[in-house]
C-alpha cells in the first residue's frame, strides 16, 4: 500500500493553529510578512463548503468568543442570514453578551466594522467581508488599535 504524498510541512492538527497562540506562522514559496502590532488585531477565517456546515465548524469559536471575561460585547457585522439568533441559542452562545448589526442605508460593512472596531466597546468583531484585500486590512487594524479590539473576518464562500 503506498503512503499519500507527503509535503515538506508537517500539517497541523484541525484547529491547533488556532488554539495555540503563540505558535509561529508558517510561510512557503519562502513568503515574507512584516509582523507588526497591528498584524495581530485581523484574523481571517477562510471556510468553504455548504452553509450548515460552515456554521458548526465556526460555532465553537463564536461560542468561545461569546463566554470570553472581557466585559465587552462580541459583535458580528452582517453576518450571513443563516446566522440567527435561532441558531446563536442552539449553537450555546451567550446571546447576552453578542451585537448583531447591518448596515444602513450608505453605510457598508466596512465601515460598519470599523466604527464598531474604534468604539472599543467590543473585545472582538466578527465580519463577513470578502474580499478582505490589503486596504480593508489596514482599515481594520487601524481601528481596532484605535478601540482596543480585535477583529476576525469569516471569509465563507
Amino acid at each position: 500500500m503506498q503512503l499519500p504524498q507527503s509535503f515538506d510541512q508537517a500539517q497541523l492538527p484541525l484547529f491547533e493553529a488556532f488554539l495555540a497562540q503563540s505558535l509561529a506562522p508558517i510561510f512557503t514559496d519562502n513568503t515574507e510578512l512584516n509582523w507588526t502590532e497591528e498584524t495581530h488585531l485581523v484574523s481571517e477565517l477562510s471556510l468553504r463548503g455548504a452553509s450548515g456546515h460552515c456554521l458548526n465548524l465556526l460555532a465553537p469559536i463564536l461560542r468561545d468568543l461569546s463566554q470570553n471575561q472581557d466585559a465587552r460585547w462580541l459583535t458580528l457585522i452582517a453576518p450571513p442570514s443563516s446566522l440567527t439568533r435561532i441558531w446563536l441559542r442552539d449553537a450555546g452562545l451567550n446571546r447576552e453578551r453578542i451585537l448583531l448589526l447591518h448596515p444602513h442605508g450608505q453605510q457598508s460593512a466596512r465601515e460598519l466594522a470599523c466604527s464598531a472596531l474604534r468604539l472599543g466597546r467590543s473585545h472582538t468583531v466578527v465580519s463577513w467581508l470578502q474580499p478582505l484585500d490589503r486596504l480593508t486590512q489596514q482599515l481594520l487594524a487601524s481601528a481596532a488599535q484605535a478601540g482596543g479590539s480585535q477583529s476576525l473576518n469569516i471569509n465563507q464562500r
